[in-house]
């Protein structure tokens, strides 16, 4: 769906709308295709029932069971970020993207519309993943492992910046999609920077490792408790803080979209 000129007010013509009109375009679009919720619920879904896995196996009352059963959020955020790629570069497959830039010439303000939308929807999301894998996973607990309590130190922060990840992971893939253009690619480059790149930087430079996304969000914004190895052991890098991984993972999304914006506002459509 594009800008249509009959819901124009004063001062509303084709090429003079302004953020909040872009934004309720954006949504619009967003709300109107069935796969965005299919998607979003799937991976709450996911989350929950990854969640619960985990609990019926965890065995060892002294680990971070916070840690635990947010773990089923990890693959979630892959979809989330396949979410915001489609939601860039689904506009260029189907060439709806020319007539939104000839009702929006402002392109930055285009992905900043995007970027808040969706944003929004996918912090949503995240939370509802969180916090109920978060419960469905604490209930699954056995052995006689007593679930973890909102109350307890540091897990409302975990259970919270484990759903703001979502947020950051979509407008990561946002980001890419504007800077890409093409779905296959994009996702691609979403999967290596967010997944893989961690796994291989991790075993070349151990120290490199606590600033990959996907070990970010698995080790330092969901966890509860300080790493217990040795920080000479090759599989135990040192990981970030909470609030210092948030930033990092904040900076990766600002990057990429502040590129996506300026290839966005350079690029022919």
């Amino acid at each position: 769906m594009t800008m249509a000129a009959t819901h124009a007010g004063p001062g509303e013509r084709a090429g003079h709308y302004r953020f909040r009109h872009v934004a309720r375009s954006e949504w619009i679009k967003l709300r109107s295709l069935r796969s965005t919720w299919w998607t979003l619920g799937i991976t709450v879904c996911g989350a929950t029932a990854m969640a619960v896995v985990i609990g019926l196996n965890t065995r060892n009352p002294e680990g971070d069971l916070t840690n635990n059963v947010l773990g089923g959020i990890i693959p979630g955020l892959l979809l989330t970020g396949v979410l915001g790629v489609l939601m860039m570069t689904s506009e260029y497959t189907s060439g709806m993207i020319r007539a939104t830039l000839a009702a929006v010439p402002r392109r930055k303000l285009v992905l900043a519309a995007k970027a808040a939308v969706f944003g929004i929807v996918a912090l949503a999301a995240g939370e509802a993943a969180a916090f109920i894998s978060f419960a469905a996973g604490g209930a699954a607990l056995r052995h006689g492992i007593a679930a973890p309590a909102l109350t307890q130190p540091g897990v409302l922060r975990a259970v919270l910046l484990a759903g703001v990840s979502f947020s950051l992971v979509g407008l990561l893939g946002l980001g890419l999609g504007a800077i890409v253009r093409h779905t296959a690619a994009a996702i691609a480059v979403l999967v290596g920077a967010v997944y893989l790149a961690g796994q291989f930087i991790g075993a070349v430079a151990r120290a490199a490792a606590g600033y990959m996304p996907v070990l970010i969000i698995g080790n330092s914004l969901t966890t509860t408790k300080p790493e217990n190895c040795s920080p000479h052991t090759a599989l135990c890098p040192h990981f970030l803080s909470a609030w210092a991984g948030l930033g990092v993972l904040c900076l990766y999304a600002a990057v990429v979209l502040c590129a996506g914006a300026w290839l966005l506002a350079r690029r022919d459509a």
